[in-house]
């Protein structure tokens, strides 16, 4: 969890928005705080269960800090459950980016900006230092424009330079709704259940080859489909 020093540090500060009209100004700083409040308002009536805590427990008795790896349908839930930890994630710098980026930051998360498409090495860059300073760290690994479910190597990288492990996760809700958007994103009911599912941690050795680290890749890739069909089993189950 980030403590009050951290807090300070600039990854943790709304970016400057001089560059933007007024009118983009405005939009950003009202889309940012009403996406927090909604979130938090539907959030936190959700009942929670958990699968697979342990493994997350292990990284920390490890002596390592988990790179959160998830798909960016699952960041309505993902951003409640793990909030105030810290926790650095990507964010281009489009102009859509500022204001999700703000509702991010109020849940006590670092941005730094850069994604697959634009700024990505100087970022992934940036993430490495930082967790060497003892950051956690976090991917959507389909965002930020897809293909919905496939996993990018970035967060395969990151593992490999900083030897700390990637730890999987996917929150099934058991009622959502479905956004028509690239990655289909799921909101979930207010009231709803809603379950995680945790799987064990994945190292990537500091002197993999090319081909090496894209097995990895792949590893990553069957334990998250994995994660999402056991989701939504549970789902069926549940009905």
């Amino acid at each position: 969890m980030a403590t009050e020093y951290d807090k300070k540090l600039k990854v943790y500060q709304f970016s400057d928005l001089s560059r933007y009209t007024f009118k983009q100004r405005l939009v950003i700083r009202t889309a940012g705080l009403a996406l927090y409040v909604l979130i938090n308002l539907i959030a936190k009536t959700i009942r929670f269960e958990i699968e697979g805590w342990e493994n997350f427990e292990q990284i920390k008795r490890d002596g390592k800090i988990p790179i959160y790896t998830f798909w960016h349908d699952r960041i309505f839930l993902g951003t409640y459950f793990f909030r105030h930890r810290g926790i650095l994630v990507m964010s281009s710098e489009s102009f859509d980016s500022e204001y999700t980026a703000r509702f991010i930051q109020r849940f006590g998360y670092g941005i730094i900006k850069g994604s697959s498409t634009r700024g990505g090495i100087r970022a992934l860059t940036e993430m490495i230092r930082k967790m060497r300073d003892g950051f956690p760290a976090g991917f959507t690994l389909d965002g930020p424009k897809g293909p919905r479910y496939v996993a990018k190597s970035g967060a395969c990288l990151l593992a490999k330079k900083t030897g700390n492990p990637l730890m999987s996760f996917v929150l099934e809700p058991k009622k959502f709704w479905q956004i028509g958007s690239w990655d289909k994103l799921q909101i979930p009911k207010p009231f709803t259940k809603a379950k995680i599912f945790i799987s064990k941690p994945i190292y990537v050795s500091p002197n993999v080859n090319d081909e090496e680290l894209e097995n990895k890749r792949k590893e990553l890739q069957i334990a998250l489909d994995e994660l999402v069909k056991r989701g939504e089993q549970w789902r069926e189950s549940e009905k």
